[in-house]
């Protein structure tokens, strides 16, 4: 049977819906056997949905994903703030309101997609949105930091529930020929989340860190409402097994040790026993669950996932691009405060082109995919990466020179995150429809693995030098991630895919 090409710029609806019917079909990207292939029941179907409610379900979609997204990163600017208002905390230990959020969202992310793609996509993210609303009314209100940890940790799981599962109930709203559109839209919306923390946070600030939790309560509570009554039912009929326990416990033992030894390593020090502990449990664990994946019947990331070759580019683009990205956004914050002596509003500020920029993207990502399709934006939006780093590098000295050193760099970023990211986010729309939530768990986990695997090359950077020397250390890690992922995305768009059938 002659190759089949996999082109990773297209809407591959179609190729899928003739995979199913017949897998030997020319042109068909035959990664699911028909039976595990089929497509989710969505009750209303989105055709019967009129154009209003269609809308009105992608800008609460959307809107849950970029809160969820958000809080990821919207606490940094505030950690001196949270050491203040508990008195006698130090940073060591209130950075671990970074680090619970972190170690809790990556290590609940994938399982999270699975059970919604299993018990329903509905159920699971009005659950996330619950769970998350009222972690955040503990954050707010949390007496002790020992509470406020905690409620973060809870609400990393609740983000973990709605973010896979906010893209897995989009593809279903609405028709096969709106997919790239939509899915571009959201996915932009999630590449200005990630770089709006520092920017709103240092906003928020001003009147109490607290108010950075308050403010997802009315948000919570009007998408619990509209969503119960708006969104459509969507379930697998077909093809819905449990995962594997092994698969699963294995999955959760590499992440949570992963992300715990790359975030605490440069407290432990990288040669403590704690630290090389915790990566040896991570390889082992992660050994066991490329076993499970390869060889279990129903493992928790299945392989037929990335036989997608566009997809599993992307997924490897998205490790090293938002290990990149972290070393920029919170390296380039702490030389604004530390070095050019900025407030932390003044930084946010500083920031405040990223998100800008990446905003005027979000608008023209539906259109910018239907023209350029996804791979050719995305290189060039990790190019420049690369571009803002070099520039940063030549450019940027210990005397303040913001309009000229610094703002050309943040405006080149912003454009690479518009670009590069709402790409990768999208990467499950080459998937299945009913992989799209597992697809975007395995996306956003690779994601946030990458970052915390950044900021502890950061750290590890500039701990012993925060001269422009460290920074200019950090620079160059962000000027190679970027070629490092343009060449991931190249590679997974240029696949040629044997058809082939899952047991």
């Amino acid at each position: 049977m002659g190759a089949t090409q996999v082109r990773f710029d297209e809407d591959h609806t179609d190729l899928h819906r003739a995979a199913q019917m017949n897998p030997a079909a020319p042109g068909a990207e035959t990664v699911l056997s028909p039976r595990d292939a089929a497509r989710p029941k969505c009750d209303p179907p989105a055709e019967q949905m009129g154009r209003a409610r269609r809308l009105t379900i992608l800008v609460l979609l959307s809107t849950v994903a970029f809160v969820a997204l958000l809080d990821f990163f919207i606490v940094n600017v505030a950690l001196a703030a949270i050491s203040t208002d508990y008195r006698g905390s130090s940073l060591p230990a209130v950075s671990w309101v970074l680090s619970a959020y972190a170690i809790m969202f990556a290590t609940v992310m994938v399982p999270a997609g699975r059970l919604a793609d299993l018990w329903g996509r509905k159920k699971i993210l009005l659950s996330g949105v619950a769970v998350f609303t009222l972690a955040s009314l503990v954050c707010a209100l949390a007496p002790t930091l020992g509470v406020l940890i905690g409620g973060r940790a809870v609400q990393a799981v609740g983000a973990a529930m709605i973010l896979p599962t906010s893209l897995g109930l989009l593809y279903p709203s609405f028709p096969d020929r709106q997919h790239t559109l939509v899915v571009g839209i959201w996915a932009g919306v999630a590449a200005v989340a990630a770089s709006s923390g520092p920017t709103l946070g240092g906003l928020i600030i001003g009147l109490s860190w607290r108010w950075i939790f308050y403010v997802n309560l009315p948000i919570g509570v009007a998408a619990l409402v509209i969503g119960q009554f708006l969104l459509p039912e969507v379930r697998q009929l077909v093809g819905s097994r449990f995962p594997d326990a092994m698969s699963a416990v294995s999955l959760l033992a590499a992440v949570a040790s992963l992300v715990l030894a790359t975030v605490q390593g440069p407290q432990w020090g990288w040669g403590d026993r704690r630290t090389v502990a915790l990566f040896v449990v991570a390889v082992a664990a992660g050994a066991v669950c490329v076993q499970r994946t390869l060889r279990a019947t129903t493992p928790i990331i299945e392989k037929s996932l990335f036989q997608s070759r566009p997809f599993a580019g992307s997924t490897v683009a998205a490790v090293v691009y938002f290990g990149g990205f972290a070393v920029f956004l919170v390296g380039n914050s702490l030389f604004l405060e530390n070095a050019w002596h900025y407030s932390p509003l003044r930084t946010g500020l500083a920031v405040a082109p990223v998100p800008v920029t990446s905003i005027a993207l979000v608008a023209g990502a539906g259109v910018i995919a239907k023209r350029f399709g996804r791979t050719q934006p995305a290189v060039v939006g990790t190019l420049l990466m690369t571009a803002a780093a070099v520039y940063w590098i030549a450019t940027v000295e210990a005397n303040p020179h913001y309009w000229t050193a610094m703002l050309p760099g943040m405006v080149l970023m912003g454009v690479s995150s518009g670009l590069a990211q709402a790409a990768m986010f999208a990467a499950p729309n080459s998937l299945p429809a009913d992989r799209a939530s597992t697809g975007s768990a395995v996306v956003n986990l690779s994601s946030r693995v990458g970052s915390a695997i950044g900021v502890a090359v950061l750290v590890a950077l500039t701990a012993t030098n925060e001269s422009i020397a460290g920074y200019d250390h950090a620079w160059i890690v962000l000027a190679v991630a970027g070629v490092l992922a343009a060449t991931a995305l190249l590679l997974g768009a240029r696949s040629t895919v044997q058809p082939e059938s899952l047991k």
